[in-house]
């Protein structure tokens, strides 16, 4: 299976320099992966690197917590799309979520939807703090807000993506959006194992060890 049109090449570290970005870019561009993901600061010099290239640009919001106003991430959102983001993966209010607030929610995300109209939204529900109904829950609100795909993980909870979670995505989601899986994707077999059961999209910060067959050690 060819892995690198999966691919969002990540860097998300705070310790993530401009060289590193350049590095990342030059290996998307060298592999044909879908899409680099990294932080709004270094969206611009992305953009510049990947113009013509085919590759994505892809950011987060609200990241890695979640726990800012629908505002703050609806005007994160704008500001990474105005300087040249195609994509954004924001983190939901986890907490509204193990409150059972699914309205709070779905008009969080909602409020990133509205920010960044004609642009990809991935909904990051953090997997590793919900139960099996607050997963299907949260899955739903972000949906019913508008996400275009709804997202594991964000590498930075106390864990990642498994293919129990996506299976239980992709069945509440019935076909209304996609799925990405991020964070654990370690190798080439669970590369296989999160697509065989309905991820679309992998985040992994080890895209260039996964597409050579090997094993990646620590990262997201």
């Amino acid at each position: 299976m060819k892995l690198a049109p999966y691919i969002d090449h990540t860097l998300l570290k705070a310790t993530a320099t401009p060289a590193d970005i350049e590095q990342l870019c030059a290996e998307a561009r060298l592999h044909a992966f879908y899409a680099v993901c990294l932080n709004p600061v270094y969206v611009p010099l992305a953009a510049r690197l990947l113009a013509g290239s085919g590759v994505k640009v892809a950011t987060v919001c609200g990241f890695p917590l979640g726990a800012v106003t629908p505002q703050q991430k609806a005007d994160e959102a704008r500001t990474s799309v105005a300087l040249g983001a195609d994509e954004v993966d924001m983190v939901i209010h986890i907490g509204a979520a193990l409150a059972g607030d699914w309205a709070a929610v779905q008009a969080d995300v909602q409020a990133v939807r509205d920010a960044t109209a004609g642009h990809v939204l991935k909904v990051i529900i953090e997997t590793c703090y919900l139960n099996e109904e607050q997963k299907r829950r949260a899955t739903e609100a972000a949906v019913q807000g508008g996400a275009d795909f709804v997202k594991t993980s964000t590498g930075f909870g106390t864990g990642g993506a498994t293919p129990e979670d996506v299976r239980l995505m992709r069945d509440v989601i019935a076909g209304r959006a996609q799925i990405k899986a991020a964070g654990g994707v370690r190798s080439a077999a669970d590369a296989q194992a999160m697509i065989e059961a309905g991820a679309t999209r992998l985040g992994t910060s080890g895209g260039v060890a996964l597409v050579a067959g090997d094993r990646m050690g620590e990262g997201y």
